[in-house]
C-alpha cells in the first residue's frame, strides 16, 4: 500500500490520521461538482470542529485550488468557524426587532453568567458565544439558539436558567 504524502502541515503523512482520511473521502465524494468547496468545508468542520489552517490547506491543495478562494469562502459565511467552538454554540439574534426588544441584554447577561465576550469560548469548551444576523422568527423576538434548541420571547433574567438546562446534560 502507498503512503500518503503530508501536503502541508496536517499530520497526514507517515501515520493517516483518521479525519484526514475521512476527509479525503468527503473530497473524492464531491470533486469536481458545482458547489463542492462549500460542501466540502461543512462536512470538514463536522469532522473536526472547526476549520483550522492546516484544514484548509489540504482541501486546497487536494481540490488544486488557492489557498485564497478556500479562506474566502469560510471568511465570508458565518456558518464556518476557524477556531474550537463550545460544546453548545449560544447565538443570540441582533436583528432589529430582536435589538429593539433587548437583545443586547440578553448577550450582556450572557457574558455575566460565562465570564467570556461574544466570540469566546470558555474555557472548558462547553459554550461558545455568539451574536447572529435575522434568524426570521422576529414574531417571538428577541430569538436565541443553543445549537438547534430554539428560544423566543426571552429576556436577561431567563439566562441562568437556560444554562442550567445545558449543564445538566
Amino acid at each position: 500500500m502507498e503512503e500518503k504524502k503530508s501536503c502541508c502541515n496536517c499530520n497526514y503523512g507517515n501515520e493517516a490520521d483518521p479525519k484526514y482520511v475521512e476527509l479525503d473521502q468527503v473530497i473524492a465524494k464531491f470533486k469536481g461538482m458545482e458547489g463542492a468547496l462549500i460542501m466540502i468545508l461543512h462536512r470538514a468542520q463536522g469532522i473536526f470542529g472547526y476549520l483550522p489552517e492546516e484544514v484548509q490547506r489540504h482541501v486546497a491543495k487536494e481540490l488544486n485550488i488557492p489557498l485564497t478562494d478556500v479562506y474566502g469562502v469560510t471568511t465570508f459565511y458565518s456558518y464556518f468557524s476557524l477556531t474550537p467552538r463550545g460544546k453548545y454554540r449560544i447565538a443570540v439574534c441582533m436583528g432589529t426587532a430582536c435589538y429593539v426588544r433587548g437583545a443586547g441584554d440578553i448577550v450582556s447577561a450572557f457574558e455575566k453568567e460565562l465570564g467570556i465576550k461574544v466570540g469566546q469560548t470558555t474555557e472548558d469548551k462547553m459554550y461558545t458565544l455568539e451574536v447572529s444576523r435575522c434568524i426570521g422568527a422576529c414574531g417571538i423576538a428577541p430569538v436565541m439558539t443553543v445549537n438547534e434548541d430554539v428560544y423566543g420571547s426571552i429576556s436577561a433574567d431567563r439566562v441562568p436558567g437556560i444554562l442550567a438546562k445545558y449543564n445538566a446534560k
